[in-house]
Formats: structure tokens, C-alpha cells, sequence
């Protein structure tokens, strides 16, 4: 099915944007994208028009919200005014970013895996977690891959098997985690409940979970928009575009939305 998304949609930007690890980019127009047992092939035949490969009851049900469509992010982006050159010009630059709605479990273990180290570290880690524990799918084109796997498939492998994933120190964090959330020591459908200061609370109790890493799973998987994660590319931005203080309540709700915008564009300006 062809989709007219209308509003801020670039797919190679949301794929660059730190916040998915399993978009595969097929050629300059054409990302797969696993989400639960299901796998979309996106193709771009214009602006903001792309070809989906699944039936409009799908898209309803699955990819319109994965997508987030139903928030506009041409009006948020509305709030960047000329008294911020900075921001207006982040905004401009990289529209068509979006905060994809991911599953919580996998970003949780997403962004634990991605622990100091850079993105292909982090892609390779998780498709061998994939491969060696998740359920094995068929698309609709008949070509096999493997899904997220589950708390208790991850829970179930090996000390042996996991190590094989190379997650280096991060391997007990991932072990400890699994067996909390298979077990109901964690609840993650509490978690999913939670407002954003109480989920980073919960988030940060958990082992090997610190306050960056909370911030993350608050944003992209618990789709909590103002949650504002700080690495090193934010804690430079803040001290070079910022000094007198960075305007927080200006950009409430969607502080998240307009971190995502400077991330990208000042990695973009300083490459």
C-alpha cells in the first residue's frame, strides 16, 4: 500500500537517529523494519509518500502507531521561534525525524547493550542476541528472520551462549534483567503505566541502569516525549548553544522531540 504520511517523515533520518538498532537500509530508498513477529519493507517513492508492503488493516493496527502518526511533529516543530537561531535551524535541517512508539522490552535491552559503545557494536550485539534465543519468522517476501526474543528466552540461554554475544560487562546487566522480568520481579507492565518521573525512578533501581540509559528507554520506549537524555553530543550542545541555561519549559512537552533535532543536526554540522 502507498502511504501519504503529510507530516514530518524522512525514514533515512529516523534511521540515523540513534533510537532504532534493526532498521536494515536495502538501498537509498528502501529500509526492513522488525517489529514484534512482523517485518515491513518501506520503500520512498516521493516526499513523505512511501510503498509499504503490508495491507491497510496491518498499517492500522500495527504501523500507524509505531510510527506515531497521529502527532504532528510540523506543529511541534512550530515552537522553535527566531529568538532561538539554534533550535530553528535543527528543526528546519532535520525534520522528518520522529519518536518511533518500539516495544518496551527491546529498547530496555537495546539501550543497556549500547553502554559505551558505538553503533555498529550495538547492532551486531543484538542481532546475535536474536539469532541465538529469538523465534525464527518468515516476511512477506519468504525470506527468514529472527524476532526480539522474549525475558524468558533470553532468561533460558547459557552463560556460554550469551557470552557468545559479546555484550562484555553488560552481559550481567542483560542476564539480571531478563530473569527479573520473566520471574515478575520487574514488572514491566507496571513500568509502561508509570508517568515519566516515576518511571525513571523504577528505571534507575534496576541494575546496571543508570540515568542516561533510563532516559532513553523513558523516550523511545515508553514514548514519554519530554524525557531529555544527556551524552556527550547533548553536553556539548548545552555548553556551546546554551550556557545561560537551556529553555525547558519553553519546549515542554516535547523536550525529547527537540533533543532528537539538535543531536542530529550538530553531529551533522561537526562530522
Amino acid at each position: 500500500m502507498t502511504v501519504d504520511f503529510n507530516d514530518d517523515f524522512d525514514a533515512e533520518k529516523i534511521a540515523d537517529s540513534g533510537q532504532c538498532f534493526r532498521w536494515e537500509a536495502l538501498d537509498e530508498n528502501t529500509y526492513r523494519i522488525p517489529f514484534g513477529r512482523e517485518r515491513l519493507y518501506l520503500t520512498k517513492t516521493g516526499e513523505d509518500k512511501y510503498e509499504l508492503d503490508c495491507s491497510e488493516s496491518e498499517y492500522d493496527s500495527v504501523w500507524s502507531g509505531y510510527f506515531d502518526t497521529e502527532l504532528s511533529y510540523r506543529k511541534i516543530r512550530a515552537a522553535a521561534g527566531d529568538d532561538d537561531h539554534f533550535m530553528k535551524a535543527a528543526c528546519e535541517d532535520q525534520k522528518g525525524i520522529r519518536i518511533l512508539k518500539q516495544d518496551p522490552w527491546e529498547t530496555s535491552i537495546s539501550f543497556i547493550i549500547s553502554q559505551n559503545r558505538n553503533i555498529p557494536a550495538i547492532k551486531k550485539s543484538i542481532e546475535l542476541i536474536c539469532e541465538a534465543c529469538g523465534t525464527e519468522c518468515t516476511d512477506k517476501r519468504g525470506e527468514k528472520f529472527y524476532a526480539f526474543p522474549d525475558p524468558e528466552q533470553i532468561a533460558s540461554l547459557s552463560e556460554e551462549k550469551l557470552g557468545e554475544c559479546k555484550l562484555g560487562y553488560r552481559l550481567s546487566y542483560i542476564r539480571r534483567f531478563a530473569e527479573d522480568v520473566a520471574s515478575g520481579t520487574t514488572d514491566l507492565d507496571k513500568l509502561v503505566r508509570l508517568n515519566e518521573e516515576d518511571a525513571f525512578k523504577e528505571l534507575t533501581s534496576i541494575y546496571g541502569i543508570g540515568p542516561k540509559v533510563a532516559n532513553c528507554i523513558n523516550l523511545f520506549g515508553l514514548h514519554h516525549l519530554n524525557a531529555f537524555p544527556i551524552d556527550t553530543w547533548i553536553k556539548k550542545i548545552l555548553a556551546a548553544e546554551y550556557a545561560e541555561g537551556y529553555p525547558y519549559e519553553k519546549y515542554s512537552p516535547y523536550n525529547g522531540i527537540f533533543q532528537q533535532y539538535m543531536f542530529a543536526y550538530y553531529r551533522k554540522i561537526n562530522a
